[in-house]
């Protein structure tokens, strides 16, 4: 495993220096004609995690750039929303010019965002958006587009038929489970769409069932737990989708102690742990996101809007599936890798 470790970095290494620089192309727009700087709060799901600390990385990058006074906030855990409600309160009372939030409730934030409007305090969503019509932006990627695309290579893999089992991180009131294992209810809307976009596209294949769908906290522990009862209760599944960093870390942990790799899985972003267990043949593929640029066009659009220039009200940031066969190409190291510290 050091070996493969070692090839992947010696691999990358002509790379990464230019992945700052060449992630952006910034347009002469972007720069602020200001030596003004603007406090701008940014309130994200959870303070830990490889997606949300490439998040920050993103957005101090951008900070440096763009003459910004950074704060970062995050409760422990996505499931505590009551937490982020008075994160938001708090950047209000203490007068933030902007706040960015991805929150963790579609609309448990949402009165919180109205009230930071009625104080003409702009919010921009990344990530996840939150619905209040308030919102100045939303930076981040379409979730529906990530769930079909999870559906696609698993059902490639799985030859169009068999069960499958999806881990989410959300419980969606609106659609139909065939079996769920104790939903929680955090209502993030791209979890939501994640997974309508997949159910939507195996919909497709008759011969393909989805026989269980299972909904993890932030926590791996649970994740696995959760990934053990799937398998145990369904001892033909063929295939595993999961629909975030968590998911993926305590599924894949599973299937990689299991002697035989006979379940096929999708997983969800690109922690380091899920590129070994792609490499060591756990995983077969995952779909990732543009955490970096979230971040950084986040605080890029919030200072540009404080300044007067027009930004847009929607960015996608796009997704990508990555396995073996194309982690290993330019473009890709700079989604899987977008910047060293």
């Amino acid at each position: 495993m050091r070996s493969k470790r070692l090839w992947l970095i010696l691999l990358l290494c002509p790379v990464l220096w230019l992945t700052v620089t060449s992630c952006f192309n910034t347009s002469p727009a972007a720069y602020i004609s200001t030596n003004k700087t603007h406090n701008i709060d940014m309130i994200v799901k959870m303070n830990k995690g490889d997606y949300w600390n490439t998040v920050k990385l993103g957005a101090e990058a951008a900070a440096k750039e763009f003459n910004v006074k950074l704060t970062f906030k995050a409760p422990d855990s996505e499931s505590e929303i009551d937490k982020q409600i008075t994160m938001v309160e708090d950047s209000i009372n203490q007068k933030a010019e902007t706040i960015i939030l991805a929150a963790s409730s579609y609309m448990g934030l949402a009165q919180v965002v109205d009230q930071a409007a009625y104080y003409k305090i702009p919010v921009i969503s990344v990530d996840a958006e939150v619905g209040s019509a308030r919102v100045k932006a939303y930076v981040g990627s379409n979730g529906y587009e990530a769930g079909q695309k999870s559906a696609e290579r698993l059902i490639q893999l799985l030859n169009g038929y068999g069960e499958i089992g999806i881990i989410n991180f959300t419980n969606s009131s609106q659609n139909v489970q065939p079996e769920s294992s104790g939903p929680i209810d955090y209502g993030a809307r791209d979890a939501e769409e994640r997974e309508k976009g997949f159910l939507n596209y195996a919909a497709r294949y008759p011969n393909v069932q989805v026989v269980q769908i299972s909904y993890t906290s932030s926590n791996t522990d649970h994740a696995e737990s959760l990934t053990r009862d799937m398998l145990q209760n369904h001892p033909d599944l063929r295939g595993i989708a999961t629909l975030n960093e968590t998911a993926s870390q305590g599924a894949g942990k599973v299937l990689q102690n299991l002697k035989q790799h006979k379940v096929k899985m999708v997983a969800f972003d690109s922690s380091p742990s899920m590129m070994e267990m792609l490499q060591d043949g756990t995983v077969q593929a995952t779909v990732i996101q543009n955490p970096f640029s979230n971040g950084y066009l986040a605080v890029k659009y919030a200072a540009q809007a404080l300044e007067g220039i027009d930004i847009p009200e929607r960015v996608d940031t796009g997704t990508k599936l990555i396995d073996l066969e194309n982690m290993l190409w330019p473009e890709n190291q700079k989604l899987l890798f977008p910047f060293v510290r």
